[in-house]
Protein backbone atom coordinates (compact mmCIF):
# COMPACT_ATOMS: atom_id res chain seq x y z
CA UNK A 1 0.00 0.00 0.00
CA UNK A 2 2.94 2.25 0.89
CA UNK A 3 4.65 1.74 -2.11
CA UNK A 4 1.27 2.40 -4.11
CA UNK A 5 1.19 5.45 -2.60
CA UNK A 6 4.66 6.29 -3.09
CA UNK A 7 4.21 4.83 -6.80
CA UNK A 8 1.21 7.86 -7.29
CA UNK A 9 3.17 10.26 -5.75
CA UNK A 10 5.90 10.19 -7.80
CA UNK A 11 3.41 10.85 -10.81
CA UNK A 12 2.34 14.47 -9.94
CA UNK A 13 4.77 17.21 -10.68
CA UNK A 14 4.73 19.32 -7.37
CA UNK A 15 6.81 21.58 -9.21
CA UNK A 16 3.41 23.15 -10.43
CA UNK A 17 0.67 22.53 -8.24
CA UNK A 18 2.73 24.60 -5.47
CA UNK A 19 3.02 27.35 -7.64
CA UNK A 20 -0.74 27.23 -9.19
CA UNK A 21 -1.72 27.14 -5.36
CA UNK A 22 -0.12 30.09 -4.51
CA UNK A 23 -1.35 32.08 -7.23
CA UNK A 24 -4.76 31.05 -6.33
CA UNK A 25 -4.41 32.18 -2.83
CA UNK A 26 -3.20 35.72 -3.89
CA UNK A 27 -6.05 35.60 -6.10
CA UNK A 28 -8.60 35.48 -3.52
CA UNK A 29 -6.52 37.85 -0.55
CA UNK A 30 -6.49 40.03 -3.67
CA UNK A 31 -10.04 40.14 -4.77
CA UNK A 32 -11.09 40.67 -1.34
CA UNK A 33 -8.63 43.86 -1.62
CA UNK A 34 -10.21 44.69 -4.85
CA UNK A 35 -14.06 44.31 -3.86
CA UNK A 36 -13.42 46.06 -0.47
CA UNK A 37 -12.97 49.15 -1.85
CA UNK A 38 -15.09 48.87 -4.94
CA UNK A 39 -17.77 52.38 -4.47
CA UNK A 40 -20.04 49.88 -6.70
CA UNK A 41 -20.97 47.90 -2.81
CA UNK A 42 -20.48 44.39 -4.36
CA UNK A 43 -21.34 41.28 -2.49
CA UNK A 44 -17.87 40.55 -1.13
CA UNK A 45 -18.77 37.27 0.52
CA UNK A 46 -20.65 35.97 -2.71
CA UNK A 47 -17.73 36.76 -5.02
CA UNK A 48 -15.21 35.73 -2.50
CA UNK A 49 -17.35 32.29 -2.58
CA UNK A 50 -18.16 32.18 -6.04
CA UNK A 51 -14.16 32.19 -6.75
CA UNK A 52 -13.59 29.57 -4.06
CA UNK A 53 -16.26 27.22 -5.93
CA UNK A 54 -14.71 27.96 -9.31
CA UNK A 55 -10.77 27.02 -8.00
CA UNK A 56 -12.80 23.94 -6.84
CA UNK A 57 -14.34 23.04 -9.68
CA UNK A 58 -10.96 23.32 -11.42
CA UNK A 59 -9.21 21.39 -9.14
CA UNK A 60 -11.51 18.36 -9.50
CA UNK A 61 -11.34 19.27 -13.34
CA UNK A 62 -7.18 18.65 -12.93
CA UNK A 63 -7.92 15.63 -10.99
CA UNK A 64 -10.12 14.00 -13.98
CA UNK A 65 -7.64 14.73 -16.90
CA UNK A 66 -4.32 13.35 -15.23
CA UNK A 67 -5.99 10.15 -15.97
CA UNK A 68 -6.25 11.03 -19.80
CA UNK A 69 -3.70 9.85 -21.50
CA UNK A 70 -2.56 10.62 -25.18
CA UNK A 71 -4.85 7.87 -26.87
CA UNK A 72 -8.04 9.41 -25.27
CA UNK A 73 -6.87 12.67 -25.98
CA UNK A 74 -6.13 12.48 -29.47
CA UNK A 75 -9.88 10.76 -30.26
CA UNK A 76 -11.22 13.15 -28.43
CA UNK A 77 -9.85 16.31 -29.75
CA UNK A 78 -11.13 16.72 -33.14
CA UNK A 79 -14.70 16.35 -31.37
CA UNK A 80 -13.76 19.13 -28.62
CA UNK A 81 -12.67 21.57 -31.79
CA UNK A 82 -15.91 21.12 -33.29
CA UNK A 83 -17.82 21.42 -30.74
CA UNK A 84 -16.09 24.44 -29.32
CA UNK A 85 -16.39 25.88 -32.89
CA UNK A 86 -20.11 25.21 -32.80
CA UNK A 87 -20.53 27.31 -29.58
CA UNK A 88 -18.53 30.32 -30.71
CA UNK A 89 -21.01 30.54 -33.32
CA UNK A 90 -23.78 30.07 -31.51
CA UNK A 91 -22.46 33.05 -28.68
CA UNK A 92 -22.83 35.48 -31.84
CA UNK A 93 -26.69 35.38 -31.80
CA UNK A 94 -27.23 34.25 -27.91
CA UNK A 95 -24.96 37.10 -26.42
CA UNK A 96 -25.65 38.64 -23.04
CA UNK A 97 -26.62 42.58 -24.39
CA UNK A 98 -25.77 44.19 -21.12
CA UNK A 99 -21.94 43.21 -21.07
CA UNK A 100 -21.89 43.36 -25.11
CA UNK A 101 -23.44 47.21 -24.48
CA UNK A 102 -20.41 47.58 -21.65
CA UNK A 103 -17.42 46.18 -22.97
CA UNK A 104 -18.03 46.75 -26.93
CA UNK A 105 -17.58 42.70 -27.07
CA UNK A 106 -19.95 39.55 -27.83
CA UNK A 107 -17.99 37.10 -26.10
CA UNK A 108 -19.99 35.89 -22.99
CA UNK A 109 -22.77 33.87 -22.59
CA UNK A 110 -25.45 34.67 -19.54
CA UNK A 111 -27.38 31.87 -17.46
CA UNK A 112 -29.14 33.82 -14.74
CA UNK A 113 -26.52 35.44 -12.45
CA UNK A 114 -23.69 33.32 -13.97
CA UNK A 115 -21.92 34.69 -16.68
CA UNK A 116 -19.39 32.40 -18.80
CA UNK A 117 -17.06 33.12 -21.73
CA UNK A 118 -16.47 30.06 -24.15
CA UNK A 119 -13.46 31.65 -25.77
CA UNK A 120 -11.35 30.44 -22.82
CA UNK A 121 -12.45 26.75 -23.22
CA UNK A 122 -11.49 27.15 -26.97
CA UNK A 123 -8.05 27.99 -25.96
CA UNK A 124 -7.91 24.51 -25.08
CA UNK A 125 -9.89 22.77 -27.77
CA UNK A 126 -7.40 25.08 -30.28
CA UNK A 127 -4.40 24.19 -28.52
CA UNK A 128 -5.19 20.72 -28.72
CA UNK A 129 -6.35 20.42 -32.45
CA UNK A 130 -2.85 22.27 -33.35
CA UNK A 131 -0.78 19.30 -31.91
CA UNK A 132 -2.52 16.88 -33.65
CA UNK A 133 -1.89 18.69 -36.60
CA UNK A 134 1.43 19.24 -36.25
CA UNK A 135 2.18 15.56 -35.25
CA UNK A 136 0.30 13.77 -37.64
CA UNK A 137 2.11 16.02 -40.02
CA UNK A 138 5.49 15.35 -39.09
CA UNK A 139 4.71 11.48 -38.39
CA UNK A 140 3.62 11.78 -42.07
CA UNK A 141 6.86 13.79 -43.38
CA UNK A 142 10.05 12.66 -41.85
CA UNK A 143 12.05 15.13 -43.95
CA UNK A 144 10.96 18.79 -43.72
CA UNK A 145 11.24 20.58 -46.86
CA UNK A 146 9.91 24.05 -48.11
CA UNK A 147 6.94 22.00 -49.79
CA UNK A 148 6.02 19.56 -46.64
CA UNK A 149 6.38 23.07 -44.42
CA UNK A 150 4.39 24.97 -46.10
CA UNK A 151 1.94 22.08 -46.64
CA UNK A 152 1.75 22.26 -42.58
CA UNK A 153 1.45 25.65 -42.23
CA UNK A 154 -1.45 25.67 -44.48
CA UNK A 155 -2.93 23.10 -42.32
CA UNK A 156 -2.32 25.25 -39.14
CA UNK A 157 -4.10 28.33 -40.43
CA UNK A 158 -7.37 26.01 -42.16
CA UNK A 159 -7.43 25.08 -38.24
CA UNK A 160 -6.86 28.96 -36.84
CA UNK A 161 -8.79 30.77 -39.53
CA UNK A 162 -12.30 30.04 -38.17
CA UNK A 163 -11.47 30.61 -34.94
CA UNK A 164 -9.80 34.12 -35.20
CA UNK A 165 -13.00 34.86 -38.04
CA UNK A 166 -15.31 34.01 -34.90
CA UNK A 167 -13.13 35.97 -32.31
CA UNK A 168 -13.10 39.11 -34.61
CA UNK A 169 -17.33 38.59 -35.06
CA UNK A 170 -17.21 38.83 -31.41
CA UNK A 171 -15.22 42.15 -31.22
CA UNK A 172 -12.97 40.23 -28.78
CA UNK A 173 -9.40 41.62 -30.04
CA UNK A 174 -7.72 40.79 -26.79
CA UNK A 175 -8.07 37.67 -26.87
CA UNK A 176 -7.56 37.19 -30.84
CA UNK A 177 -4.53 38.18 -29.54
CA UNK A 178 -3.96 35.22 -27.84
CA UNK A 179 -5.23 32.95 -30.47
CA UNK A 180 -2.23 34.41 -32.58
CA UNK A 181 0.14 34.03 -29.58
CA UNK A 182 -0.83 30.51 -29.42
CA UNK A 183 -0.31 30.20 -32.99
CA UNK A 184 2.79 31.78 -33.34
CA UNK A 185 4.63 29.63 -30.07
CA UNK A 186 2.99 26.43 -31.90
CA UNK A 187 4.85 27.37 -35.06
CA UNK A 188 8.11 28.06 -33.90
CA UNK A 189 7.96 24.58 -31.83
CA UNK A 190 6.35 22.49 -35.11
CA UNK A 191 10.18 22.16 -36.74
CA UNK A 192 9.27 23.97 -39.60
CA UNK A 193 12.76 25.42 -41.76
CA UNK A 194 14.42 28.61 -40.43
CA UNK A 195 14.06 29.35 -44.14
CA UNK A 196 10.30 30.00 -43.39
CA UNK A 197 10.74 31.05 -40.22
CA UNK A 198 12.71 34.30 -40.42
CA UNK A 199 10.82 35.74 -42.99
CA UNK A 200 7.56 34.83 -41.46
CA UNK A 201 9.47 36.89 -37.92
CA UNK A 202 10.58 40.11 -39.89
CA UNK A 203 6.53 40.06 -41.50
CA UNK A 204 5.34 40.24 -38.14
CA UNK A 205 7.28 42.87 -37.55
CA UNK A 206 6.48 44.65 -40.18
CA UNK A 207 3.17 44.25 -39.66
CA UNK A 208 3.77 45.22 -35.65
CA UNK A 209 5.24 48.76 -37.04
CA UNK A 210 2.39 49.35 -39.40
CA UNK A 211 -0.10 48.92 -37.00
CA UNK A 212 1.58 51.81 -34.96
CA UNK A 213 1.45 53.72 -37.74
CA UNK A 214 -2.32 52.92 -38.28
CA UNK A 215 -3.16 54.00 -34.85
CA UNK A 216 -0.76 56.76 -34.25
CA UNK A 217 -1.33 58.86 -37.41
CA UNK A 218 -4.91 60.67 -38.72
CA UNK A 219 -4.81 58.52 -41.85
CA UNK A 220 -4.14 55.02 -40.47
CA UNK A 221 -6.96 55.60 -37.90
CA UNK A 222 -9.20 56.86 -40.99
CA UNK A 223 -8.18 53.48 -42.73
CA UNK A 224 -8.58 51.48 -39.57
CA UNK A 225 -12.28 53.20 -38.99
CA UNK A 226 -13.31 52.03 -42.51
CA UNK A 227 -12.26 48.55 -41.39
CA UNK A 228 -14.60 48.64 -38.23
CA UNK A 229 -12.09 49.73 -35.59
CA UNK A 230 -14.51 51.36 -32.83
CA UNK A 231 -13.27 54.84 -30.87
CA UNK A 232 -13.12 52.76 -27.66
CA UNK A 233 -10.37 50.90 -29.23
CA UNK A 234 -8.46 54.36 -30.13
CA UNK A 235 -8.93 55.69 -26.58
CA UNK A 236 -7.38 53.21 -25.07
CA UNK A 237 -4.61 52.74 -27.36
CA UNK A 238 -4.42 57.12 -26.67
CA UNK A 239 -4.56 55.96 -23.02
CA UNK A 240 -1.37 53.49 -23.62
CA UNK A 241 0.72 56.34 -25.48
CA UNK A 242 -0.16 59.05 -22.91
CA UNK A 243 -2.17 57.71 -19.52
CA UNK A 244 -2.35 61.18 -18.10
CA UNK A 245 -3.53 63.41 -21.16
CA UNK A 246 -7.48 63.22 -19.57
CA UNK A 247 -7.21 61.08 -15.95
CA UNK A 248 -10.52 62.21 -15.51
CA UNK A 249 -11.63 60.76 -19.03
CA UNK A 250 -10.28 58.06 -20.99
CA UNK A 251 -7.52 57.29 -19.99
CA UNK A 252 -9.13 56.97 -16.06
CA UNK A 253 -8.17 53.37 -15.65
CA UNK A 254 -4.89 53.75 -16.79
CA UNK A 255 -3.71 56.74 -14.62
CA UNK A 256 -5.17 55.86 -11.72
CA UNK A 257 -3.17 52.09 -12.23
CA UNK A 258 -0.31 53.34 -12.57
CA UNK A 259 -0.40 55.84 -9.40
CA UNK A 260 -1.52 52.89 -7.29
CA UNK A 261 1.49 51.23 -8.74
CA UNK A 262 3.50 53.84 -7.84
CA UNK A 263 1.91 54.78 -4.10
CA UNK A 264 2.78 51.39 -3.13
CA UNK A 265 6.90 51.75 -3.51
CA UNK A 266 9.44 48.99 -2.12
CA UNK A 267 6.85 47.29 0.15
CA UNK A 268 3.84 48.68 -0.31
CA UNK A 269 1.33 50.16 1.77
CA UNK A 270 -0.04 47.06 3.65
CA UNK A 271 -2.54 44.57 3.08
CA UNK A 272 -5.68 45.61 2.06
CA UNK A 273 -4.83 49.43 2.43
CA UNK A 274 -6.01 51.28 -0.55
CA UNK A 275 -5.37 54.97 -1.05
CA UNK A 276 -6.33 55.49 -5.33
CA UNK A 277 -9.37 53.94 -7.20
CA UNK A 278 -8.97 51.63 -10.17
CA UNK A 279 -11.97 50.63 -12.07
CA UNK A 280 -12.44 46.76 -12.68
CA UNK A 281 -9.99 46.54 -10.33
CA UNK A 282 -11.28 42.74 -9.36
CA UNK A 283 -10.56 41.42 -12.72
CA UNK A 284 -8.38 42.75 -15.88
CA UNK A 285 -6.51 45.25 -12.98
CA UNK A 286 -6.01 42.56 -10.08
CA UNK A 287 -2.12 43.77 -10.29
CA UNK A 288 -2.79 47.15 -9.20
CA UNK A 289 -4.09 45.35 -6.02
CA UNK A 290 -0.76 43.72 -5.65
CA UNK A 291 1.94 46.49 -6.71
CA UNK A 292 -0.33 48.99 -3.95
CA UNK A 293 -0.18 46.71 -1.39
CA UNK A 294 2.58 45.05 -1.02
CA UNK A 295 4.87 46.97 -3.56
CA UNK A 296 7.99 46.49 -5.78
CA UNK A 297 8.55 43.34 -3.52
CA UNK A 298 5.16 42.13 -3.80
CA UNK A 299 4.78 42.35 -7.95
CA UNK A 300 8.43 40.72 -8.27
CA UNK A 301 7.24 37.53 -5.65
CA UNK A 302 4.28 37.09 -8.41
CA UNK A 303 6.39 37.27 -11.17
CA UNK A 304 8.59 35.09 -9.87
CA UNK A 305 6.07 32.50 -8.68
CA UNK A 306 4.72 32.91 -12.43
CA UNK A 307 8.12 32.01 -14.07
CA UNK A 308 8.95 29.00 -11.65
CA UNK A 309 5.40 27.59 -13.04
CA UNK A 310 6.34 28.62 -16.32
CA UNK A 311 9.93 27.07 -16.35
CA UNK A 312 8.60 23.60 -14.71
CA UNK A 313 5.68 24.01 -17.98
CA UNK A 314 9.29 24.30 -20.12
CA UNK A 315 11.15 21.52 -18.46
CA UNK A 316 8.29 19.03 -19.03
CA UNK A 317 7.64 20.27 -22.67
CA UNK A 318 11.32 19.01 -23.20
CA UNK A 319 11.53 16.05 -21.47
CA UNK A 320 8.29 14.55 -23.09
CA UNK A 321 9.17 11.64 -25.27
CA UNK A 322 5.55 11.96 -26.83
CA UNK A 323 5.83 14.45 -29.62
CA UNK A 324 1.51 15.25 -29.12
CA UNK A 325 2.18 15.88 -25.52
CA UNK A 326 4.64 18.06 -26.07
CA UNK A 327 3.33 20.35 -28.73
CA UNK A 328 0.31 20.56 -26.39
CA UNK A 329 2.82 21.76 -23.37
CA UNK A 330 3.76 24.46 -26.16
CA UNK A 331 0.98 26.01 -26.56
CA UNK A 332 -0.63 25.68 -23.06
CA UNK A 333 3.17 27.69 -22.26
CA UNK A 334 2.91 29.65 -24.71
CA UNK A 335 -1.03 30.75 -23.41
CA UNK A 336 -0.22 31.59 -20.09
CA UNK A 337 2.87 33.56 -20.78
CA UNK A 338 1.17 35.93 -23.14
CA UNK A 339 -1.53 36.19 -20.48
CA UNK A 340 0.84 37.50 -17.70
CA UNK A 341 3.06 39.27 -20.00
CA UNK A 342 -0.09 41.08 -21.41
CA UNK A 343 -1.86 41.49 -18.39
CA UNK A 344 0.74 43.01 -15.80
CA UNK A 345 2.46 44.81 -18.98
CA UNK A 346 -0.97 46.63 -19.37
CA UNK A 347 -1.36 47.45 -15.58
CA UNK A 348 2.39 49.15 -15.54
CA UNK A 349 1.56 50.82 -19.19
CA UNK A 350 4.20 48.90 -20.98
CA UNK A 351 1.10 47.98 -22.92
CA UNK A 352 -2.44 48.91 -24.07
CA UNK A 353 -5.21 47.70 -22.36
CA UNK A 354 -6.88 44.08 -24.00
CA UNK A 355 -8.66 43.04 -21.00
CA UNK A 356 -6.51 39.90 -20.59
CA UNK A 357 -7.05 38.16 -17.30
CA UNK A 358 -4.25 37.84 -15.03
CA UNK A 359 -4.26 33.91 -14.59
CA UNK A 360 -5.52 32.52 -11.51
CA UNK A 361 -5.87 35.31 -9.94
CA UNK A 362 -8.39 38.12 -11.59
CA UNK A 363 -11.84 36.74 -10.90
CA UNK A 364 -13.52 34.95 -13.67
CA UNK A 365 -14.66 31.63 -13.39
CA UNK A 366 -14.27 31.06 -17.33
CA UNK A 367 -10.52 32.05 -16.83
CA UNK A 368 -10.09 29.95 -14.00
CA UNK A 369 -11.09 27.17 -15.58
CA UNK A 370 -9.40 27.07 -19.03
CA UNK A 371 -6.38 27.64 -17.00
CA UNK A 372 -6.96 24.95 -14.59
CA UNK A 373 -7.91 22.58 -17.51
CA UNK A 374 -4.14 23.87 -18.84
CA UNK A 375 -2.63 22.97 -16.18
CA UNK A 376 -4.43 19.45 -15.78
CA UNK A 377 -3.08 18.50 -19.26
CA UNK A 378 0.12 19.39 -18.21
CA UNK A 379 -0.02 17.43 -15.13
CA UNK A 380 -1.21 14.27 -16.72
CA UNK A 381 2.01 14.27 -19.43
CA UNK A 382 4.18 13.31 -16.11
CA UNK A 383 1.19 11.15 -14.76
CA UNK A 384 0.80 9.04 -18.29
CA UNK A 385 4.61 8.85 -18.54
CA UNK A 386 5.50 7.82 -14.90
CA UNK A 387 2.82 5.87 -14.90
CA UNK A 388 3.80 3.20 -17.58
CA UNK A 389 7.30 3.40 -15.47
CA UNK A 390 6.04 2.07 -12.10
CA UNK A 391 3.42 -0.26 -13.44
CA UNK A 392 5.60 -3.33 -13.39
CA UNK A 393 7.42 -2.63 -9.73
CA UNK A 394 3.95 -1.80 -8.26
CA UNK A 395 2.94 -5.44 -10.03
CA UNK A 396 5.83 -7.08 -8.51
CA UNK A 397 5.81 -6.08 -5.20
CA UNK A 398 2.09 -7.29 -4.95
CA UNK A 399 3.37 -10.48 -5.77
CA UNK A 400 6.50 -10.18 -3.60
Amino acid sequence: MNTLRKNNDSRIDYGVILPVFLLCLIGLLSLYVALSHDPRDPNIFRNIVMQGVWYAVGALAIVIIIHFDAKMLWRLTPFLYVIGLAVMLALLKYYDPVLAASTGSKNWFKFGTLTFQPSELMKIAYILMMALIITKHNVANKLHTIKTDALLIGKMLLVTLPVIGLVLAQKDFGTMLVFLAIFAGMFLMSGISWLIVLPAIALAVVLGVSLIFLVSTDTGRALLTNLGFKSYQFARIDSWLEPFHDPQGVSFQLAHALMAIGSGGIFGTGYNVSHVYVPVRESDMIFTVIGENFGFVGGAFVILVYFVLIYRMIRLCFDMNNEFYAYIASGIVMMMLFHVFENIGANIGLLPLTGIPLPFISQGGSSILGNMIGIGLILSMRYQSAGKQVMKPTRSSQHA
